[in-house]
């Protein structure tokens, strides 16, 4: 049986070949996506809160955020700033959401992901 990769792994990992039955699987598939989504956000923002990446998002995808973040924080990847923010969602009535930002994990992977795609585009 396969060990299954923590999310640090999936972001760490030089490969991106992606099997058939993770495409298949619909929820596992999106849950990824969201991963990818909000780790490509933090390197782009400093500090940012799910009302950002809600307004990139897809309908579709906003319904894993919570578990992207979760499963990202989880991992080592982001961290609480300790600061929140009132939710832009009209259903939640503005109750305070967690502010985050990538850790020192987290930009490492970043850096080690930029690397080896210039090594790439230079190969």
């Amino acid at each position: 049986m396969t060990r299954r990769l923590t999310v640090a792994e999936r972001l760490a990992s030089a490969e991106k070949d992606v099997l058939l039955t993770d495409i298949a699987n619909q929820s596992s598939w999106d849950r990824f996506l969201v991963e990818q989504a909000a780790f490509h956000f933090g390197q782009v923002h400093t500090e940012w809160s799910c009302n950002e990446l809600r307004d990139v998002l897809p309908e579709l995808g906003q319904g894993f955020l919570g578990a992207a973040i979760t499963s990202l924080r989880a991992g080592g990847i982001i961290a609480h700033t300790d600061r929140m923010v009132p939710s832009t969602q009209a259903n939640t009535h503005a109750h305070r959401i967690a502010v985050w930002t990538l850790t020192a994990r987290g930009r490492a992977i970043a850096a080690e992901r930029t690397a080896r795609a210039q090594q790439r585009r230079a190969a």
